[in-house]
């Protein structure tokens, strides 16, 4: 159990970001354990919680997109297969109380970046280089109005889809694929020794 997002979480997770806003619960989850096994753990685990399955949901052996209902608002569940992981997204979205600032401009998703390190870090995405100062847009992590605070060079809006991006830090130099879809934010944050940190905003 995430107590920050109040979300739950599988056993044996690796890596896990969190957001919980007004607008927003939201958990970013790698673990080594598979797909199916995942899914079975969240369908269970949202049903307990009064979560309602939406249909149209989209499962294959590598991936699974599903939506739901909840008393709060609607909310989505995202897997994906990537380099023996499972990557698991989950978010609660609130739309009456967003602000204007973190939503992205229709039919897009939005990438906000920071650098939670002491040192300076590149990011590139989509073939665009983004140099990021250390602790550069780091309030990703716990502002609620992080939006209006980044510099706009920290912003991109970018049509839905999967994106390499590429990370160095510390001298060292990563390599991620990450999807977005239409009308999510994301903030992604260079953690420590080049890590990608992704976090679902909205």
């Amino acid at each position: 159990m995430s107590a920050e997002a109040g979300l739950a979480l599988p056993a044996g997770w690796e890596l896990m970001t969190a957001k919980n806003s007004p607008f927003i619960r939201s958990a970013h989850v790698e673990t080594p354990r598979d797909l199916a096994a995942v899914l079975a753990f969240y369908r269970a685990a949202l049903r307990e919680r009064g979560w309602t399955e939406t249909e149209g949901a989209v499962v294959t052996p590598d991936s699974a997109a599903i939506g739901f209902t909840t008393s709060e608002g609607p909310a989505s569940l995202r897997l994906s297969r990537e380099d023996g992981k499972t990557i698991a997204d989950i978010s609660l979205r609130k739309p009456a109380v967003a602000s204007a600032g973190i939503l992205p401009k229709p039919g897009q998703a939005r990438l906000l970046l920071g650098n939670k390190t002491d040192e300076a870090a590149v990011i590139t995405v989509n073939e665009r280089t983004i140099p990021l100062a250390g602790h550069a847009g780091e309030t990703l992590a716990y502002s609620d109005n992080v939006a209006d605070e980044l510099p706009d060079d920290l912003k991109l809006d970018l049509p839905p889809g999967k994106y390499k991006f590429s990370v160095k830090a510390d001298g060292r130099a990563q390599d991620r694929q990450f999807e977005v879809a239409v009308n999510e934010t994301w903030g992604v944050l260079v953690g420590p020794d080049g890590a990608l940190l992704p976090m679902r905003l909205y």
